[in-house]
């Protein structure tokens, strides 16, 4: 492939694949455990803030009683992604924003978490293979988690 026609190819990859990662964002928002659910392959190794570990695959039942426990949309902002693709997989990078009104809190909470999401073409376009998300603690002994960062 030429240098200028893998260049093209490469942005169109980037734009999909942020298009991808906002249309997860857009689902929270809109508490769409269906829209949520579907950029994910269906044995995707996710490493999210829940327990356990380890989850494989997400299920829709599973994601809809979560959003069932917000008051209101939840906002989830996507911000210094960076993208790297070689050939059908991609290594994304950056942050995520949580915010809305969970019922058990009773007010508004806004927290950054880490990022790093792993994807592959397949036929039907970029699909999630993996995703990992942390929030850094506080290593003063008190293990409190880091809700006060920013990027």
């Amino acid at each position: 492939m030429s240098s200028a026609r893998q260049k093209v190819q490469e942005s169109n990859d980037q734009t999909a694949i942020r298009a991808v990662i906002e249309s997860v964002a857009q689902a929270h928002y809109d508490k769409n455990a269906a829209g949520i659910v579907a950029p994910y392959a269906p044995d995707a190794e996710l490493y999210s803030l829940a327990p356990p570990l380890r989850h494989v695959g997400m299920k829709t039942n599973e994601i809809q009683a979560w959003l069932d426990t917000w008051e209101g949309s939840i906002e989830r902002e996507v911000r210094d992604l960076k993208i790297a693709v070689t050939g059908n997989f991609a290594l994304v990078h950056g942050y995520y924003r949580l915010g809305g009104t969970p019922k058990s809190a009773g007010r508004p909470i806004s927290f950054w978490m880490r990022a790093t999401v792993a994807l592959q073409c397949e036929r039907n376009g970029w699909q999630i293979v993996h995703e990992h998300v942390s929030v850094p603690f506080y290593m003063d002994g008190s293990l409190r988690p880091a809700f006060d960062l920013q990027p």
